[in-house]
């Protein structure tokens, strides 16, 4: 196993690295400010003036290979930097959800599709959301979902209600990709199908917004969406007939991988924030750095970490070497181990702060939301240990 970082991607990391420092650090208090005194759904002039010096900095669209020349190895670190701030990575159109869908069009979208909803993707024009999950049945397994798409001549209609449709309340968002049943009495994974619907299509209506813990994730948001009777034409249909769960695989692997990147960083700043704590911090006489238990509660962090990123790259490098389907048992196993580690290393760093680290002067309470919500979000914790333990058995 080769993890050695290529030369491009230590260029891009510096690059990123600096522009974090000069632009993102900075600024974190301006973006919330911003949101709390604006419409929360409409674009933040923060994040269109920095998208503006991102691309002009060439860190633009990091996250697909043959856009940017760098592996998913290659990536790992650029993720895992955005990742130390949860609006970051919008700055370099390289935020969920629209980097699985751009993921989803660049390999299965038709030249059409490709010129319609990619390109305005790639520039950063429009955003999109990802439409699989429904309120009334578990979607964990995708052969649940009960949404329907019927062809009737040359359009297909569309029903069901989905929910967590994340990017769906934003302004900008014009694309869903709707993941529905086309054949119910196909085989199980064969019932599936996807398609691309314009969000302004008439019979799609959202019906709220929804919260994280209370974070109402402005301005992307998670919409609940109702598809009544909406009418698509043929040629907006993804691959084929029966190829949504073959989608959804190919769409979730990397996009799992992505989320757990981020995470790593999330959990780095984590711990170096609960060091600058402890190192200044008076209790009961004395630094709270130099108390065993806060000693002890570093070097696990530390550890936890550092295991959970060097999983995180023999995935990625399998992914690079053999590609996703090879790469099937890793993605699961960091979708467990990483949410978790990130979830306890911050929630560290939130008991060393006190009152402060609940407070919004500091990020980790919205980095403690994040990690909590993604031992949820694309696949549950025991979902994935059941195909973790399937495949251990099965060999």
């Amino acid at each position: 196993m080769e993890f050695s970082a290529s030369r491009s991607s230590s260029d891009v990391s510096a690059r990123l690295a600096e522009f974090m420092s000069e632009h993102i650090y900075p600024n974190e208090q301006r973006y919330h400010e911003e949101i709390a005194s604006g419409d929360r759904w409409s674009p933040i002039d923060l994040i269109e003036e920095l998208k503006e010096k991102a691309k002009t900095a060439g860190l633009w669209n990091l996250f697909l290979p043959d856009v940017s020349g760098l592996s998913c190895l290659d990536y790992a670190p650029l993720a895992e930097t955005m990742g130390r701030v949860t609006w970051a990575s919008e700055v370099f159109n390289c935020s969920a959800p629209d980097t699985g869908n751009m993921e989803v069009l660049h390999l299965y979208g038709t030249p059409e599709q490709k010129d319609m909803w990619l390109e305005p993707l790639l520039a950063g024009e429009i955003r999109s959301c990802f439409s699989m999950t429904e309120p009334d049945v578990a979607s964990s397994d995708a052969t649940n979902i009960r949404a329907s798409i019927v062809r009737e001549g040359d359009e297909y209609v569309l029903n069901g209600r989905k929910w967590w449709s994340t990017g769906g309340g934003d302004a900008r968002c014009r694309l869903a990709i709707f993941m529905g049943k086309t054949d119910p009495s196909a085989p199980r994974h064969l019932q599936q199908s996807m398609i691309l619907v314009p969000l302004d299509a008439q019979g799609v209506s959202i019906r709220r917004m929804l919260t994280v813990f209370g974070y109402d994730d402005a301005p992307n948001g998670h919409a609940e969406i109702d598809f009544d009777n909406v009418r698509v034409p043929a040629g907006n249909l993804l691959l084929g007939e029966g190829r949504g769960f073959e989608i959804a695989q190919g769409r979730l692997g990397p996009g799992r991988v992505h989320h757990c990147m981020r995470l790593i960083g999330a959990a780095e700043r984590a711990l170096e924030l609960m060091c600058e704590r402890v190192r200044s911090r008076i209790a009961f006489g004395m630094r709270l750095a130099d108390q065993g238990v806060i000693r002890h509660q570093i070097a696990e962090a530390r550890c936890a970490i550092d295991q959970a990123r060097l999983l995180v790259l023999k995935t990625a490098w399998l992914m690079d070497t053999e590609g996703n389907k090879a790469a099937r048992r890793e993605i699961a196993m960091i979708k467990a181990v990483v949410p978790k580690m990130a979830l306890e290393v911050i929630d560290r760093a939130i008991q060393v702060h006190g009152g402060a680290g609940v407070a919004q002067d500091l990020p980790l309470a919205v980095l403690w939301s994040y990690a909590r919500s993604l031992r949820i979000a694309d696949g549950p914790d025991e979902v994935h240990l059941e195909s973790i333990a399937k495949m251990e058995l099965n060999k």
